[in-house]
């Protein structure tokens, strides 16, 4: 994982009422919310006897270990020990790790670093931010999430994997794609037609008004737009389990139908198409080997997956400023 960066994690809606135990980015997290709303996230493992917390209950907004009651707070101090007393003082090594959470876009965002001093904003796609309405569905694959991200960049397989949904027409040549970064965000621009027989794909340096093709984005490390149209958008955060699962959040936007009844649920129509354009993605993604994708790999790879090849060389980066 690359660290200093705002991992999407989960949905806001996910963390209610009651302690939620959830496992990312290879920590297992225990989060809950105060009576005022706030959220906490902690190591889900109590550091007395090894107890999961995720199976406690919230107690005078702290989190109460279901095994001995042990009490932590949101910076994973122990505040109380039962068993010695409210008004004993605990000692500051009854403690685990905390984790910077913050609420934002609807989702759950950890700041993934040792440092919590000064983080950054969290990098979102500004054209999302007002106006539209979403439906989410959500399910984990059994895959790195490299792997599930780059499915998602992956221009060349339209016509292959999804040829009874979204790549009809059997449009198997790649024009480009143009890739453009601004910080960490990437855009890519493509174009795709029937082979005749006679056509060669555009090069890169070939393709002029390049603006004007079909685009896609994605934003460092983990979230991905499909930007069909001004009124349409596919937003997908790719959630890292752990070094072989990821679980993703794929989101339908639409702001042609703003009546919030009527537009929520086309929304959560419209997602049911998206759910089966992902399977067919997944049928293929989780036969990949290996699991996790690395920027050197023993792999061909041709002028239509520079998107891919771009991620790549820009993790690395990021990962070697750790």
């Amino acid at each position: 994982m690359i660290k200093n960066q705002w991992y999407a994690i989960m949905e806001s809606k996910e963390v209610k009422d009651k302690p939620v135990g959830v496992v990312r980015l290879n920590e297992k997290l225990v989060l809950w919310r105060e009576n005022s709303g706030k959220l906490s996230c902690i190591f889900d493992k109590c550091c007395h006897r090894g107890a999961s917390l995720s199976k406690g209950a919230i107690h005078n907004n702290r989190i109460q270990c279901p095994f001995h009651g042990f009490e932590y707070d949101g910076s994973g101090k122990v505040t109380t020990i039962p068993a010695n007393g409210r008004a004993a003082k605990v000692p500051n090594r009854y403690r685990v790790n905390s984790y910077m959470v913050k609420e934002k876009y609807g989702l759950i965002w950890l700041w993934f670093s040792e440092d919590e001093s000064d983080p950054p904003e969290i990098p979102f796609f500004e054209e999302l931010t007002e106006g539209f309405y979403y439906s989410t569905f959500s399910e984990v694959w059994n895959v790195h999430y490299t792997r599930a991200i780059e499915n998602q960049l992956d221009v060349v397989h339209l016509p292959f994997v999804h040829d009874t949904t979204i790549g009809k027409g059997n449009k198997t040549i790649v024009n480009g794609p143009v890739v453009k970064w601004k910080d960490n965000q990437m855009t890519f621009y493509v174009s795709n037609e029937v082979d005749d027989g006679k056509k060669i794909a555009l090069k890169e340096s070939e393709i002029v008004n390049y603006k004007d093709l079909f685009r896609l984005k994605f934003q460092m490390p983990n979230i991905w737009q499909n930007c069909i149209s001004d009124e349409v958008r596919i937003f997908a955060a790719f959630a890292p389990i752990d070094q072989d699962n990821t679980k993703i959040y794929l989101r339908f936007y639409q702001r042609f139908l703003p009546i919030p009844v009527i537009g929520k649920v086309v929304t959560f129509i419209s997602n049911q198409f998206n759910k089966v354009i992902l399977h067919q993605d997944r049928r293929v993604v989780l036969t990949q080997i290996p699991k996790k994708s690395e920027l050197k790999m023993n792999e061909m790879l041709i002028p239509g997956d520079r998107p891919i090849i771009e991620y790549r060389k820009r993790r690395e980066l990021l990962k070697q400023k750790d």
